[in-house]
């Protein structure tokens, strides 16, 4: 049994769902809370702890984050969906000649991609691959399709650290870290963390930037000691066919409407936050706003945006089921005194060099059980912050040393992957013998930028 079998295997066996895990991690917590945290005043220790579980669920600004984040994976998936993409993306292919020449365009498109938005770059990664694939198959380009699927997943390595990550974006808002910490902790933290000083920092553009070079290049060298796959790819297509339109159905197919209303959501757009943008500090909800004027411009009429977005909301049942539970931990978790517990050993242990390091791999760790960067945020986020600030770490670093870290092993945990995996039509094990590679990769490239940037 080959390595990647061996690791299939291992993940079958020891992995459930992800909706399950984050069951099990609820339980954990809700025991370690009981057993060790102080239960002074309290009647019932057990029915403390989960009321400050469901306060958690239903906390009103992580439901409202919730949303936001099913907004950035839907609207990405349906800005891929429009017809000036496909047609890009039609364009692009007619570049490859090799394994080599597609892996380096399949990978370089996604990560620049998925720099700007992490549901876009991972549907339009995905769809790129297997346009890659149809047409080599067509015009006889022997290829090694399991590497380009591969290369068409590396945008979720890079996402974190991009314009559409969970967690700069939101200490970019203001008043969050008061909110996820506590008023008592108001005058140690700064009102919001502009996504200058960690998206669009020169440290981190200087990280992204070493990995646009090596990752291709890593990936053009691997393509040259593998073999061609056979290939059997029906065309893949988004279906928009519609029957007769009559009456009032006119204006769901109204370009004129749709441009319209598109043009208005992006002039007010630049109105209200083109100082923002141009001062590199973005948010979830302007960056939401302006996809969702830009989405419908491109699809040309509400009927095809309507279909694009019922096509993408398929992939958000787990963002919409499983958050809450996060929430819930992150809630029993706080209001326990658990957070203030683990920021203390994260401080005992570790240095203001070191914390960084030991951040990036505790975030790898926790996003193999809890993959999502916006779940990762709300549950880690505090411990992350809090010891930051007794060891004097600079917060964008730490944050970002938190996004680094979930976003690489993205490469190791497959959960992301599924859409992909569907649209290619291959199999996890196929693909990941390379995303494993690029895992050491990145993981070398984050901790050497940590360090010494």
């Amino acid at each position: 049994m080959n390595i990647t079998q061996t690791i299939e295997t291992v993940f079958r066996k020891v992995l459930p769902s992800p909706f399950t895990i984050a069951i099990l991690l609820t339980l954990l917590t809700i025991s370690l809370a009981f057993f060790f945290t102080d239960s002074t005043g309290s009647e019932n220790h057990l029915f403390t702890i989960l009321g400050y579980w469901e306060n958690g669920i239903w906390n009103n600004s992580l439901l409202v984050f919730a949303y936001q984040m099913m907004l950035i994976l839907v609207l990405g998936h349906v800005l891929v969906l429009s017809k000036p993409v496909s047609k890009l993306i039609l364009l692009l292919t007619r570049m490859v000649t090799s394994t080599a020449s597609a892996a380096i365009l399949v990978s370089i498109s996604t990560m620049m991609v998925a720099f700007f938005n992490w549901g876009l770059g991972l549907i339009f990664g995905a769809i790129l691959a297997r346009k890659v694939g149809e047409y080599a198959q067509q015009n006889g380009i022997k290829l090694n399709y399991p590497l380009v699927g591969a290369a068409g997943y590396v945008g979720l390595m890079v996402w974190h650290g991009g314009m559409s990550g969970s967690a700069p974006l939101k200490v970019a808002e203001s008043g969050h870290l008061e909110k996820m910490l506590g008023s008592d902790m108001s005058s140690r933290l700064p009102d919001l963390i502009s996504t200058s000083e960690t998206v669009f920092s020169w440290w981190n553009l200087s990280i992204f930037a070493v990995l646009l070079i090596c990752v291709p290049l890593f990936l053009r060298f691997i393509s040259s000691k593998v073999k061609p796959t056979e290939l059997n790819l029906p065309e893949y297509q988004f279906e928009t066919s519609e029957g007769k339109i009559s009456g009032a159905e006119k204006l769901d197919h109204s370009k004129i409407l749709a441009y319209v209303f598109g043009l208005i959501v992006l002039i007010f757009y630049g109105y209200k936050y083109g100082k923002d943008a141009l001062d590199l500090n973005l948010g979830l909800n302007s960056l939401n706003f302006f996809m969702i004027g830009l989405a419908i411009v491109l699809h040309g009429s509400f009927s095809r945006f309507i279909k694009a977005v019922e096509e993408a909301i398929k992939g958000t049942s787990g963002i919409l089921i499983q958050f809450p539970l996060y929430f819930g931990i992150m809630g029993v978790m706080k209001s326990t005194g658990m957070v203030a517990d683990i920021s203390d050993f994260f401080a005992s242990v570790a240095t203001e060099t070191t914390l960084p390091i030991f951040t990036f791999f505790s975030a790898g760790l926790v996003n193999i059980f809890v993959p999502s960067g916006g779940g990762q945020w709300a549950v880690q986020g505090p411990i992350i912050v809090e010891s930051a600030l007794k060891l004097g770490v600079p917060l964008p670093k730490a944050i970002m040393a938190l996004a680094y870290g979930d976003q690489i092993t993205n490469m190791l945990q497959p959960f992301w992957a599924l859409p992909l995996l569907g649209i290619t039509k291959l199999k996890a094990r196929e693909i990941l013998p390379y995303t494993l590679l690029l895992m050491v990769l990145g993981s070398v490239v984050y901790i050497l930028g940590l360090l010494l940037l």
